[in-house]
């Protein structure tokens, strides 16, 4: 065999071997595909106006601004009530010495 011939056979190889690789990214890029269309369709199905799931995503989303309300307001209360612990505790210190 000559060298000449077994570069051919290589170059056959590495073109079936890219071929293939060609081949499963197709295959792959595909299956990215329909995910983004039926990722892109259940958007629309979510988004106020676009399907029948709209009234509760609405209603989900005035909750959770009523749920983050609650937790500024704990927030805000629980510092407070913090402030007055170290208030009470440098008192009660003072009152020590």
């Amino acid at each position: 065999m000559s060298s000449e011939s077994a570069s051919v056979r290589s170059e056959v190889a590495a073109f079936q071997d890219l071929a293939l690789l060609v081949h499963h990214l197709e295959d792959e890029l595909a299956s990215f595909r329909r995910r983004a269309l039926a990722a892109e369709a259940r958007v629309k199905e979510l988004e106020p106006n676009g399907g029948s799931d709209s009234a509760d995503v609405a209603e989900l989303r005035r909750e959770n601004a009523q749920l983050k309300e609650r937790v500024e307001s704990a927030t805000a209360r629980t510092r407070q009530l913090l402030d007055r612990v170290r208030f009470v505790r440098q008192q009660a210190t003072k009152g020590e010495k």
